[in-house]
């Protein structure tokens, strides 16, 4: 029992290292020059040149100030998803009114659909609304996602009680009131997930802000990264750097969000 308690422990420790390779190569390419990165047999160990490549990034793109714009639009785009997805989840799970199997058939369809496809007329639609190369055609299109009601609903019809909604009724709480006061607190663990989700989604986006911006005092951060890569040759070590730069806040987002989520997981299995 102890033996494969021991090989089950190394092969966990294994698949660790490996997940985490790609982040440690990443910090080891930032601290180094282009010809060490190409160097052969590769450098796997640190350099001496990261200040280098940071000031190389920040002499070469406005990173700071797609720093910011990156950050309001993926924390205003994760407030409004987790607020309406988790109310439209809530509906779908605890509310029965006419029409809504078929509606939630069409929500899910919509899954299926390439976000590629819709690139063009939602272009057009933003161009007609005049918000090209403005935030809120950044933040409004993506402020409800089918992933996340689909994701809220199915949590929400497992997790809180029929009972509970139905005491909720009797004591005269209407629908907003049922949300706030008896879903909301049941469902965090599944805010929190979906948060990261929206929040990572939101940060790595390029193609639409790609697409849609064209104001370089507007531009997100990977757009702005993408300027560091040009015809002429790469600085791979300036690129990782600002790779490196931009990965940083989603760690530590990353690091928030799931001990609040795992802290919920453990209250409501103490509870139970």
């Amino acid at each position: 029992m102890r033996t494969k308690q021991l090989w089950l422990h190394l092969v966990l420790l294994l698949v660790t290292a490996i997940s985490f390779f790609p982040f440690y190569w990443l910090l080891a390419m930032a601290t180094n020059e282009t010809s060490d990165i190409f160097a052969y047999p590769p450098r796997l160990s640190f350099g001496t040149h990261l200040g280098e490549n940071i000031a190389n990034v920040l002499k070469s793109i406005n990173f700071f100030g797609a720093f910011a714009n990156t950050m309001f639009v993926a924390v205003v785009e994760t407030m409004l998803v987790l607020f309406f997805c988790s109310l439209a989840g809530f509906t779908f799970a605890k509310f029965h009114f006419r029409g809504r199997n078929l509606l939630f058939v069409v929500l899910l369809g919509t899954m299926m659909i390439p976000s590629q496809l819709s690139a063009v007329p939602s272009f057009v639609l933003m161009a007609t609304l005049g918000w090209v190369s403005s935030f809120k055609a950044l933040i409004i299109p993506g402020m409800v996602t089918a992933f996340g009601v689909f994701w809220m609903r199915q949590y929400a019809e497992s997790s809180v009680p029929g009972e509970l909604v139905d005491a909720g009724r009797i004591d005269g709480c209407g629908h907003l009131r049922l949300y706030w006061h008896v879903a909301l607190p049941i469902l965090r663990p599944a805010l929190a997930f979906l948060g990261i989700f929206t929040f990572i989604h939101a940060w790595n986006d390029y193609m639409w802000p790609l697409i849609i911006l064209n104001d370089p005092a507007k531009y997100t951060l990977q757009v702005a990264l993408s300027q560091l890569d040009n015809v002429y040759g790469s600085d791979y070590g300036m690129v990782m750097a600002g790779t490196l730069m931009a990965t940083i806040p989603l760690i530590v987002i990353f690091l928030i969000g799931s001990r609040h989520f795992i802290a919920n997981i453990a209250a409501g299995a103490l509870k139970e």
